[in-house]
């Protein structure tokens, strides 16, 4: 029963949705295309192919705001922290990358992200704001509330169906991320966005307008084979994973390792210890593919050699249908007859196939066809010669832009935390190594600012232990409250950042331990600093008017801008990333001063002499720059002048905050 009568506009509103869903755009009637529809005079304003909605020119804003914040280290909640490559960084994404981007601008090599899919319970970080003071900067970050707790409403809001801008708040929280994270990648460097059916479409249009269109490389659709039901008669067991590069003139292509390779060995393994004749064993090898249904990758290399080797035939037929390569006669090594020639020539120069072929080593197989160093020959001329590719030497393949992996993200969370249930959804780790393994470099740092329970940080580990890498990891979470109803609250884990960093750890004990029954000699990085984002340790000078009432604070600015409460380490943070360092770079803390990667970056913070100038300046190799804070020269002027005019000399280049 209804509290009120019928609604005639909203009724007048859907019965016009039924019949004319075109003219209706995030919810509500679009009059362009309503006078488009039904009228003679048709007028598009803006018109030209572009993607457009409300508050792109907010999110543009967003963009451009520069941030005066620091990451504050918490050497407590790290792993080796003084040695580890690896970072962890707990705050808001989008204020993170702003903070890095002078440090690892164009240093990235892959970043990874899986950002809300807008399914309309998602949350996100809304307003960003423009401009605020210490106590809304604060609340934002999620430092404290009115009562001094990590805040929760205000850091996100719900961005239901019936909002008027559903799709236009989501375009707003991903361009200006996707923008900086761009910025962050480096020129070869590679971007995995994972995304559902709820904003495909739109992130395809927004990634085509940052990235570049010639720069999307394709869109992976994982099989997760866990059907979902969505109530529109379907059982959805899909997502997908766009994949863009930043300059598609690198030609980056992407692998995969056969599936099956380790099984197929394995049985061929057992026919040789059977001594199987060579006959039966291929025989044998074509019934195990079938019953196996591998991929043609693999079932074409479906002949064995003397040592049980698999190889098969290639097809060395010119591959271009619109024009032709070369011809020549091959002769056959028994008939001495021409062979017969593909219809539009051959794959390989005559010079190329002479250097395969070898008239000297004829080797007769048991069904009558014929090798002749890498050629293959039928038992006559009548059949066309193929060249000879054994599978150990082809291992990989094209990445496939479908995927099927089982979604046990969950299972294996669970595994980590001893049964427990503590994060929603995780993605699996089998998925995200098969991402970072299709980049043939097993170095790079890796990127992911929307962290979640941590399965990027897992997956580098892996892989690293595995193939012996060097990939590093920066993971960004952001401190979003854990429900005080869930099982990982009740537990002690507030946050979802405390879950991610909590994983990250148990995952090093876990593989460290391994290592040391196994015996493993490696050099593998089991470590990682932890960050959080906070306030500058440094007062900001706002900009506005200098006013009788101000005046007093604008001028102790000047003669101290060092916030009371700020430490030492945490100036040597904020320092290094606003000078372009990066987290890990080497810190050597000498006493007077910290000396940065060998001597590049000399910071003091604690005392100035002429006595520790002279020192700094006598280093070997000589510091590149030299950053002191002002207030060490304790208003001499002529210690702060003969420091200055000694380190010009030396070639040194100073500086005062």
């Amino acid at each position: 029963m209804q509290k009120y009568s019928l609604d005639i506009r909203q009724n007048n509103i859907e019965l016009l949705r039924e019949l004319f869903p075109s003219i209706f755009s995030e919810g509500k009637i679009d009059l362009e295309k309503f006078k488009a529809a039904f009228c003679d005079d048709i007028y598009f304003h803006n018109e030209r192919y572009t993607l457009n909605w409300a508050g792109k020119a907010d999110a543009f804003k967003i963009l451009q705001e520069r941030t005066s914040a620091t990451l504050t280290p918490q050497p407590e909640l790290s792993v080796s922290f003084e040695t580890a490559e690896n970072v962890f960084i707990e705050g808001e994404n989008l204020e993170v990358l702003k903070v890095l981007q002078k440090s690892y601008y164009n240093k990235i090599k892959c970043i990874i992200i899986d950002p809300p899919y807008n399914t309309g319970n998602d949350s996100f970080i809304y307003p960003d704001s423009f401009k605020e003071n210490l106590e809304d900067y604060e609340k934002r970050v999620g430092e404290k509330n009115e009562e001094g707790y990590l805040m929760k409403e205000g850091l996100f809001r719900k961005n239901s169906r019936e909002n008027g801008h559903y799709h236009s708040n989501w375009l707003s929280m991903m361009l200006p991320r996707l923008f900086l994270a761009r910025n962050l990648l480096r020129d070869d460097g590679v971007i995995f966005v994972h995304i559902d059916d709820n904003e495909v479409h739109n992130l395809r249009l927004l990634m085509n307008e940052i990235f570049g269109e010639e720069n999307f490389v394709d869109c992976i659709t994982w099989n997760t084979r866990v059907p979902k039901n969505d109530n529109k008669g379907l059982g959805n067991i899909h997502q997908y994973i766009l994949v863009y590069v930043k300059y598609s003139h690198f030609n980056r292509q992407f692998f995969m390792a056969k599936d099956g390779l380790d099984e197929v060995f394995e049985f061929l393994d057992k026919m040789k210890r059977q001594q199987t004749p060579i006959a039966d064993a291929e025989d044998e090898l074509k019934k195990f593919y079938d019953k196996k249904g591998f991929d043609r990758g693999i079932t074409l290399y479906n002949s064995l050699d003397e040592n049980y080797e698999p190889w098969g035939k290639i097809n060395m037929s010119w591959p271009n249908s619109d024009t032709f390569g070369p011809f020549y006669d091959i002769l056959h090594p028994i008939t001495k007859k021409p062979t017969k020639k593909p219809d539009r020539g051959w794959r390989w120069k005559r010079e190329t196939f002479d250097s395969q072929f070898d008239y000297s080593s004829i080797i007769q197989r048991h069904d009558g066809s014929i090798i002749c160093g890498n050629i293959w020959f039928a038992k006559d001329e009548n059949t066309q010669p193929s060249s000879i590719t054994y599978l150990r030497n082809v291992s990989k393949m094209l990445l496939r832009t479908i995927v099927s992996l089982k979604s046990d993200g969950g299972v294996e969370l669970e595994e980590i935390f001893e049964g427990k249930s503590y994060f929603s959804n995780p993605k699996p780790i089998s998925l995200l190594k098969l991402l970072f393994n299709s980049i043939l470099e097993k170095d790079g740092l890796f990127l992911d600012f929307f962290a979640g329970s941590g399965t990027t940080a897992q997956a580098v580990f892996e892989l690293n232990r595995e193939d012996s890498g060097s990939r590093k990891f920066i993971l960004v979470q952001l401190p979003e409250l854990c429900d005080e109803k869930s099982e990982a609250y009740r537990a002690g884990y507030k946050t979802i950042s405390d879950i991610s960093r909590e994983r990250v750890r148990r995952v090093i004990q876990k593989i460290d331990k391994e290592n040391k029954e196994k015996l493993f000699n490696n050099t593998l990085d089991l470590g990682f600093k932890s960050f959080k984002l906070s306030p500058s340790n440094f007062k900001v000078w706002c900009g506005e008017e200098i006013t009788e009432e101000n005046i007093e604070l604008k001028m102790e600015f000047f003669i101290d801008p060092v916030k009371p409460e700020s430490q030492a380490e945490n100036m040597l943070i904020e320092l290094m990333l606003k000078s372009g360092y990066q987290l890990t770079d080497k810190v050597r803390n000498q006493g007077n001063y910290y000396s940065i990667n060998n001597n590049e970056l000399i910071i003091v913070l604690t005392d100035m002499n002429l006595d520790i100038a002279a020192e700094i300046i006598s280093l070997q190799p000589t510091p590149q720059k030299v950053i002191a804070l002002d207030k060490l020269f304790a208003g001499n002027d002529e210690l702060k002048t003969n420091t200055a005019l000694q380190m010009k000399d030396a070639g040194v280049e100073f500086k005062t905050i």
